[in-house]
């Protein structure tokens, strides 16, 4: 069994690295173009509730602005595609989800951030082929494992990478452990810094926990640009924690 494992970056990880060949789909309300925040976007899709697609990928909501940046920040030359598919509010049907999964796995992402999930578990026969879908085109779903006691989908689900959220890890580290006998990630719960904005009064919990992880599996990526699915992803962060040995432990 693997002991738990940090991936802090540090000079040595960050050095010549900056995502650069990795795509990701962002799956969430829009974007917004003009955020200070915000680097370029490499275009997008959005769905209406009902899976009905349309062009207009203008976050409303900010939380979507607020995941880009928080990945941004760390993998700044990864591409990234906008999934819309929260509009009025920060809900959306399943089968919705799902497709935006496909549409990551059809553009050819080699992840997709999905910053939200379900408790619902009868949403598994339509979640759990979407993230089989991915996982035959080389797409890597990394969604939230579990949230306040419960497991949540699709980030509990078999080829997906959950993420577990710890509040006294800093924002540029990921710590790879278990959860149920599973390799998990764990990371912070706070977004990029507002300046002038406590971090209590941002954004945070366990969406910004998933953003952070998806900027360092980006750049854990980077090196391995055959690398694909849940098994690479877990192996280049092992090697990404080497480079800042000891600071890894």
């Amino acid at each position: 069994m693997s002991p738990p494992r940090t991936v802090r970056l540090g000079a040595a990880a960050r050095r010549g690295r900056t995502g650069r060949g990795v795509s990701i789909a962002v799956i969430d309300s829009g974007a917004h173009p003009n955020h200070p925040h915000l680097g370029p976007l490499a275009g997008g899709i959005g769905f209406t509730p009902d899976g009905t697609a349309h062009d207009d990928l203008v976050d409303r909501l900010g939380h979507g602005t607020a995941v880009t940046a928080a990945i941004q920040e760390k993998a700044p030359g990864a591409r990234i595609h906008v999934a819309r598919v929260f509009h009025d509010v920060l809900a959306t049907s399943a089968r919705t989800l799902a497709k935006a999964i496909d549409w990551a796995g059809e553009r050819g992402c080699r992840v997709a951030n999905l910053s939200l999930g379900t408790p619902r578990q009868n949403r598994i026969d339509v979640l759990q082929p979407a993230v089989d879908r991915a996982v035959q085109r080389g797409t890597l779903v990394i969604a939230a494992y579990s949230h306040e006691g419960e497991r949540w989908l699709p980030g509990s689900l078999p080829g997906a990478l959950g993420v577990c959220l710890d509040w006294d890890l800093p924002r540029d580290a990921v710590r790879i452990g278990r959860r149920d006998g599973r390799r998990v990630l764990y990371a912070s719960g706070y977004p990029r810094p507002i300046p002038g904005v406590s971090p209590e009064r941002n954004l945070n919990g366990i969406s910004f926990a998933v953003a952070n992880a998806t900027g360092i599996v980006a750049l854990a990526l980077e090196p391995f640009p055959e690398a694909r699915g849940r098994a690479a992803a877990l192996a280049a962060l092992e090697s990404l924690a080497a480079l800042e040995s000891p600071a890894a432990v």
